[in-house]
């Protein structure tokens, strides 16, 4: 298995080979792309977490994804990055349904969730899939959470459906992926490491995939036992649903539609200065994809990776808890 930074490096030298990689951005590409494939994640203690009594699930079927419905009160729907399990939001779901009525989503083929749909699209049928839920649940604006893939899920559902949408938190999610590989980075530049990327996946032997998920995780995660939990997800995902998401992720650019949301959003991101991205390089690119969407909120969240809700628990907390308050 090749070196993960190597990767990275070759990369952004195919896509600005006049642009040397400095080692601030090769840090921050890094904890993105150290695999062929994203990182998924738990928290350590949500197998250790007190049960929630579940609330009446509305009916509603689906091949796309499943809902877990616990607690009373204003709605809260809770999004998963990707491959990871709807228990990364255990600790968040168990401490919200005691004030609202959370909405936990696990997306088809992700973390032993079956699938049934090839190498078709991925991302665009969950959030058609997200609305319809919405609707047939009969949810009054609810308020959205996302993390990574979940977050730009989260914010594709507000741009399309933003009447079902009340706003929308996306955790240390960009509206467009692949600008980690750079300012320039268009969808059809990007389209042939899309292609790779999902490549890889398919391809990689049982040996190479769970090395690369383990050095994946230690980049996503501080905590040893998220990033052992990190790695049990992507095992159990199926690696064609893995190989299609990853493909649509990178080839989705979010961004021309920010200028006209209405929608209000909120976006956490993370940084570490022991081993992760560094605060003004995260600073700046979170500053500048953001940029045409009015009235963000963009909050720093030191001493994290990308799974800040396993890595500042508290901080999380407080800003989940400062984001709902809002009227």
């Amino acid at each position: 298995m090749f070196n993960a930074l190597s990767r990275v490096r070759a990369m952004l030298r195919a896509l600005s080979p006049r642009k040397p990689l400095t080692r601030a951005q090769a840090i921050a590409i890094a904890l993105a792309a150290c695999s062929p494939v994203l990182a998924v994640a738990a928290q350590a203690f949500a197998q250790t977490s007190p049960a929630v009594a579940s609330a009446p699930a509305p009916t509603f079927a689906s091949d796309r994804l499943s809902v877990v419905v616990t607690g009373a009160g204003p709605d809260v729907i809770l999004i998963p990055g990707f491959a990871s399990s709807r228990a990364v939001w255990t600790a968040t779901a168990v401490r919200l349904s005691a004030t609202h009525r959370v909405h936990q989503v696990q997306l088809a083929g992700f973390a032993g969730e079956p699938w049934t749909h090839g190498d078709g699209p991925f991302v665009q049928p969950v959030i058609d899939a997200l609305a319809a839920y919405v609707q047939q649940a009969g949810l009054q604006s609810p308020a959205i959470i996302g993390h990574s893939m979940g977050g730009l899920s989260a914010i594709m559902l507000a741009q399309q459906y933003p009447d079902r949408v009340g706003r929308v938190m996306s955790v240390d999610s960009l509206p467009f992926y692949s600008a980690l590989f750079g300012p320039q980075v268009t969808v059809e530049m990007a389209r042939p490491f899309a292609a790779q990327a999902a490549a890889s996946i398919l391809t990689a032997s049982a040996p190479d995939f769970l090395n690369s998920q383990t050095a994946t995780a230690v980049g996503m995660a501080r905590d040893p036992a998220t990033r052992t939990a990190m790695v049990d997800w992507s095992l159990a995902s199926d690696r064609q649903a893995m190989a299609a998401a990853i493909r649509d992720v990178m080839l989705t650019d979010v961004r021309p539609g920010l200028a006209t949301m209405t929608v209000p959003v909120w976006a956490p991101y993370a940084a570490d200065a022991d081993g992760g991205a560094p605060a003004a390089l995260a600073d700046g690119l979170w500053s500048r994809e953001y940029a045409a969407l009015p009235g963000v909120r963009l909050i720093r969240v030191d001493g994290s990776r990308h799974f800040i809700m396993a890595d500042q628990p508290k901080r999380f907390a407080e800003i989940v808890d400062e984001f709902l308050r809002q009227p």
